[in-house]
């Protein structure tokens, strides 16, 4: 693993949360579009969206308009059912990310069951990477289903850090961290790329970024709470700031 490589971990800034003040009044703004340049403007590597299927929040005119002016990368997070595929072949975003999704969350949950459903994911991967789609998979940091990752096809994990960041006591935040560490370096091993996501906030992003396997963190809800106080371009330097001088510190530390 190259020093350049871990130094730079890239952002990846979820805009759902922008759509969803927009859908409270069912108005015409704030446009995601308008959150995706800004993002971009403050350093964010990649804009993220989750295309539900209860159209909650983005739209699928946000999708395809945002493929038209994002300048980065495009990361469409979907539920593994045809309609999305079919969306997806149409939109044709620079990666796909294959996530869980039930109707009445508030937020994804959890990992996806790779393990249970090996067969249906096995042909969502093949039939998104002919279409040259990078494709990754949101997991809990499960080693099981990590390698299931890598057996149904996929190019990258994407580590849910849900419970780490939610966790009630230090010692259960260490063991989470424990978890999120033996995941990405299990990814890593069985040739995926290594990202992560879910719950990361200004004070603890510093704990993930530190992982040196993990090269990408998408983060939303956090930025976008922020951008309502300094605007967005501020709210994603700062984050991006706070995840590279985390990165610079641990591979310094791993020097030693």
């Amino acid at each position: 693993m190259s020093l350049t490589k871990v130094l730079l971990p890239r952002l990846g800034v979820n805009i759902d949360h922008v759509a969803t003040v927009r859908q409270a009044r069912r108005a015409a703004y704030p446009k995601p579009t308008w959150a995706a340049q800004l993002a971009e403007l403050g350093g964010a590597d990649q804009i993220t969206l989750h295309l539900r299927e209860d159209r909650r929040h983005i739209q699928d005119e946000d999708l395809f308009l945002l493929r038209k002016t994002v300048q980065t990368r495009l990361n469409l997070e979907m539920a593994a059912t045809d309609e999305m595929l079919r969306i997806a072949f149409e939109a044709k975003p620079d990666m796909v990310t294959l996530v869980p999704e039930r109707r009445q969350e508030l937020t994804t949950e959890g990992g996806l069951d790779v393990a249970g459903n090996k067969d249906l994911l096995k042909r969502m991967v093949a039939e998104l990477k002919s279409a040259d789609i990078h494709v990754s998979i949101f997991v809990d940091p499960d080693l099981d289903q990590v390698q299931t990752c890598h057996r149904v096809g996929a190019d990258a994990v994407e580590l849910h850090t849900g419970r780490f960041c939610e966790a009630k006591s230090v010692r259960e935040a260490q063991e989470e961290h424990t978890r999120l560490v033996h995941a990405a370096k299990t990814a890593v091993k069985t040739k995926l790329r290594c990202y992560a996501g879910h719950g990361i906030h200004y004070d603890n992003v510093g704990d993930i970024a530190s992982i040196l396997e993990i090269e990408e963190l998408n983060i939303g809800h956090s930025i976008v709470a922020r951008a309502v106080m300094v605007g967005m371009e501020q709210a994603v330097r700062d984050m991006k700031a706070i995840a590279q001088a985390a990165r610079r510190d641990a591979v310094l530390f791993a020097k030693r």
